[in-house]
Parts: C-alpha cells; structure tokens; sequence
C-alpha cells in the first residue's frame, strides 16, 4: 500500500498550489479519501474529505472557499487545489484513505506560505 502526496512548495500569501496524492496497493476507488494537515506544534486536522464516488464532500470551515478536493478514480489519485493561501495553511497535508476496516496513511508534503 502506498500514498505519495507531491506539490507542496514556499508560496507567498494568496497564492495557490495544487496538492496530488497518488495511491496503489488497495482498492482505492471504495475508499473515502481525505486531507489532512499538520501544523509546526499542532495536532493533526482534517482539511476536506471526499466520498468514494466523489459525490460527497465535507471541507473544514478554515478552509471553505478557498479550497477543492477532487478524485479521479481511473488514475487512483485524489488532488487539493488551494488558492488564497494564508501564512496558517503552513502545515505538512498528508492525504489519507478509509474505510470501515483499514486506513492508510502518505508520508506527507510540506506547504508554506510566507512572504
């Protein structure tokens, strides 16, 4: 099983950036997928979750219209677009995938936003 989350780089404030999470070794279209974040001190917090179909999507009220989570199925990745980025989006975003029995983890890709 692997997560391999790319994208994440130094951008200035009100920049955007696009997250990918690339997944193989299970069945990744019957998984609910997410993002999740990880600030210098902090706990880990869900940024958005996206349903198995995609039909379904929850995002963190911190980042609701600035942020989109989308799948594609036939390439078993999942994506982040971020734009409006703010100093406090400073986090490592890992991508994770669940379902009722087993979840898995990527290694995480670093996001920082300073000027």
């Amino acid at each position: 099983v692997q997560l391999v989350e790319s994208g994440g780089v130094l951008v200035h404030p009100g920049g955007s950036l696009r997250l990918s999470c690339a997944a193989s070794g299970f069945g990744f279209r019957s998984y609910i997928m997410t993002w999740r974040r990880q600030a210098p001190g902090k706990e880990s917090e869900l940024v958005a979750s996206i349903s198995s179909g995609g039909g379904s999507i929850i995002y963190a009220d911190y980042v609701k219209g600035r942020i989109t989570i989308s799948r594609d199925n036939a390439k078993n990745s999942v994506y982040l677009q971020m734009n409006s980025l703010k100093p406090e989006d400073t986090a490592v975003y890992y991508c994770k995938a669940l379902n009722t029995a087993y979840n898995y983890w990527g290694q995480g890709t670093r996001v920082t936003v300073s000027s």
